[in-house]
Formats: C-alpha cells, structure tokens, sequence
C-alpha cells in the first residue's frame, strides 16, 4: 500500500506546529514540505527556519520538494533544519547528478522531481543514483489544482524503468490525490502519495488519511 504524505502546503499557516502533530497523530507515514523560491515557480512558501520549527513536533520523516533555481546551495540548509528526503526539479538548470550526490553526502534520501510536460525518460540516466522520483500531477505552484490523469502514464514509465534495471527507487505523486485520483495513482505504480487539500482540509485528518488508504 502506498505511504501517505500530507503537504503542509494546505495547512493552516498560523499554527503548524499543531498541524504537523494533527497529522502524525492522523497515520501519516510522512510529511510533505512545499518550498518555492518566487523564480523557479510563482510563488513563495517555506525556508529552512520554519522545517526547523516544525521538526520537534514529529519524529516522522520530512520529505522536502524544492521548486527552487539552486538547490545546490539550500539543500544542505534544509538538510540541518532536518529534511531526510530531499527532492528537487531536473529543470532547475543545475547539474541533476550533482545535486544528487551532494544530498547523498549528507546522509541524506536524494530525489528527482518532473513536472507535467517531463517525459520519465529524462530522468533515466539517474535512476541508478536516485532514492525516489516525484511526479508532479499539476504544475508546481500552487495547491488545490485538479489531477492531470496523464501523470500515470509517466509514473508507469518509470516503473517499468524500475523493474527493467532492478532498481529500488520510491516513485511519488503530487498533486490534486484524493480518494478518487489515490487509486489511479497507486494502479501506475506509485509508492507515496502526497495529499494536502484532502487531508488538510478535512476536519478529522485521521479519517481522511485513512480514507486515501481506503480508496
């Protein structure tokens, strides 16, 4: 069954320190931080400080997306506040299998992240040097956009990329996964289902964790 990864992107931004627990107490097997730059994509989100903040409140794993132009330099920063999978875009203009290793380095899970027009075969020269794939199912942004249904097809892809090279890689999915999408998500192959409107948005976070895992 896949994990569940509630963005804090959907949260209530006044008190996350509470959301954060809410959502561990809820199941969650992770818990899915946004950070955006303003450049990389159109909008501003989180730094290192505030995973730092958030990090006492769970013992659960902090998988961090950077949407950012130079995750060379900010993934180790967030790495010290406390990322322990750390995923950034192949179209961020940087070297892929740098970025890479350098987050391996730091003992650290090392991920790539494709947006919706990113063909899996882009990212399969560093399959073999990867702990997971993000496959983003909206453009990267904003929050609370519909499921781009072709997203599987990719998540497929890699997959079958998987299985082909015996490889161990987690393949993740992000964007617009609800009881109706997690399905489709999890039929193509994926391991991590990130979910932030359906979890976050929910009054009992408990029961909509449990409902994705249901569906």
């Amino acid at each position: 069954m896949p994990l569940v990864a509630p963005s804090l992107l959907a949260a209530d931004f006044a008190d996350l320190g509470a959301q954060v627990r809410a959502a561990d107490l809820a199941g969650a097997d992770w818990l899915h931080f946004d950070v955006m730059d303003g450049h990389f994509v159109p909008n501003i989100t989180f730094g290192p400080a505030l995973v730092r903040a958030c990090r006492p409140h769970s013992a659960k794993p902090f998988d961090v997306h950077l949407m950012i132009a130079q995750p060379s330099v900010y993934a180790p920063r967030f790495v010290e506040a406390g990322a322990d999978w750390v995923s950034f875009h192949l179209e961020c203009g940087e070297a892929p299998a740098d970025v890479l290793r350098l987050i391996r380095s730091l003992g650290r899970r090392a991920g790539i992240a494709l947006k919706p027009a990113t063909p899996a075969e882009a990212a399969a020269p560093l399959l073999k040097d990867l702990d997971f794939v993000l496959v983003m199912s909206v453009e990267p942004g904003f929050g609370g956009q519909a499921f781009q249904p072709e997203a599987c097809s990719k998540a497929r892809e890699l997959a079958r990329l998987r299985a082909a090279g015996g490889l161990g890689f987690l393949i993740e999915m992000d964007g617009g996964i609800d009881e109706r999408t997690a399905p489709l998500a999890a039929a193509a192959g994926v391991d991590v289902l990130v979910a932030g409107t359906s979890v976050f948005g929910r009054p009992d976070r408990a029961r909509a964790v449990a409902a994705l895992r249901g569906a």
